[in-house]
C-alpha cells in the first residue's frame, strides 16, 4: 500500500513538472537585420514550438555587438500573422551581434540568444532576392529628367509667350515626382516583375529584338540637343550599356502585352481597334497586380 502511494506522488510530482517547464521556442529570422548609419532597418522573424507558429507573445530584442562595447539596443516588436513578429532597429556598426530575445506569455517568461552577422544592405529593396541599388535608382532618375529635357525642348519649339511659360511651369513642376524614391521604385518593380513573368512563360529576348529598340530610342534621342548633351555628360558608353540590360526588360514585358492582345482578339473577334487595345491594358495591369502579389518584394 506504501509503495502504491510512494508511486502515485512520484507520478503527480513528474507530472507536475512536466507542466512546469518553460516553453521551448524556436526563433528564425525571416526578414534580414542590416545596418545602415542613422537609419532604422526594418527585421522580421518567425516564432515557433514543436514546429507550430506561437501567437500571442510580447516579444523584446536586446542587440549588442560581441567583440567590441558600443552598448546595447532595444527593441520591442509588434506582432503579425502566423507567429511573425517585426521591428525596427538603428545599429551603430556592421559586425556580430548578440541579440537576447524576451518571450513573455501570460507571465511566463523565456530568452532566446541568437548571433547575427549584420551587413549593409546592397540596395533599397529587393524582389525575390534580387536587389534593386541606388545605381539602379539614380539610372531612372536620370532617365526621367531626359524625357522632362525633351519634353521641355519640344514645347520650347511648340509655343510662345504664356503659352510656353505655362508649358514650362508645369515641367518644372514634374521634378518633384521624379526625386521621388517611391516613384522610381513603382518603374523598376513593375518593369522587373513583369519581365520575371515573361520569362516564366517561355519567353526570350533576342539580340536583335533588344537592338532594334535601342535604335528606335537612340533615333529619338538624336532628335533633342538637350537630350544628346546630357548623355554625352552622362557618359554614351554607360548610359548605353545601362539601356541595353533595361530593354531586354522591356523586350520581354512586351510580349507579355502582346499576349494579352492577342487573347483579347481571339475572345473578341468583332471588337474594334481601341476596344481590344483598352481591353488587353486593363487585363495586363491586372496580371501586372496578380504578379507583384506573388513576388517576395522587400523594400527597407
Amino acid at each position: 500500500m506504501k509503495k502504491a502511494m510512494r508511486l502515485t506522488v512520484l507520478l503527480f510530482l513528474a507530472a507536475l513538472a512536466g507542466c512546469s517547464a518553460d516553453p521551448e521556442y524556436s526563433i528564425e529570422v525571416t526578414k534580414p537585420i542590416y545596418q545602415q548609419p542613422d537609419k532604422e532597418m526594418p527585421f522580421e522573424i518567425t516564432v515557433t514550438e514543436n514546429d507550430k507558429a506561437v501567437t500571442g507573445l510580447d516579444v523584446t530584442a536586446v542587440f549588442s555587438m560581441t567583440n567590441m562595447d558600443h552598448g546595447t539596443t532595444v527593441v520591442e516588436l509588434t506582432e503579425g500573422e502566423d507567429g511573425t513578429y517585426t521591428g525596427n532597429v538603428e545599429l551603430p556598426m556592421t559586425g556580430k551581434y548578440e541579440i537576447i530575445f524576451t518571450l513573455d506569455k501570460d507571465g511566463t517568461k523565456v530568452e532566446e540568444v541568437i548571433t547575427q552577422d549584420i551587413v549593409k544592405p546592397e540596395g533599397v529593396a529587393s524582389i525575390n532576392g534580387e536587389w534593386i541599388t541606388y545605381e539602379d535608382l539614380d539610372f531612372y532618375k536620370f532617365i526621367n529628367y531626359l524625357q522632362l529635357a525633351i519634353n521641355r525642348e519640344t514645347d520650347q519649339k511648340r509655343y510662345t509667350g504664356d503659352q510656353l511659360k505655362e508649358a514650362l511651369s508645369y515641367w518644372d513642376s514634374q521634378e518633384k515626382l521624379v526625386d521621388d524614391q517611391n516613384q522610381l521604385l513603382t518603374q523598376i518593380i513593375r518593369l522587373r516583375s513583369m519581365a520575371m513573368l515573361a520569362k516564366e512563360k517561355g519567353h526570350t529576348a533576342g539580340e536583335a529584338e533588344v537592338q532594334a529598340e535601342i535604335n528606335k530610342v537612340r533615333d529619338q534621342y538624336n532628335q533633342f540637343e538637350s537630350a544628346k548633351a546630357m548623355i554625352n555628360e552622362y557618359g554614351e558608353e554607360k548610359f548605353w550599356n545601362i539601356e541595353e540590360q533595361q530593354y531586354q526588360l522591356i523586350v520581354l514585358s512586351q510580349k507579355v502585352q502582346q499576349d494579352i492582345i492577342e487573347k483579347v482578339k481571339k475572345e473578341n473577334p468583332k471588337m474594334g481597334q481601341q476596344e481590344i487595345y483598352f481591353q488587353a491594358q486593363k487585363q495586363y495591369e491586372e496580371l501586372l497586380v496578380s504578379q507583384v502579389n506573388s513576388l517576395k518584394i522587400e523594400i527597407l
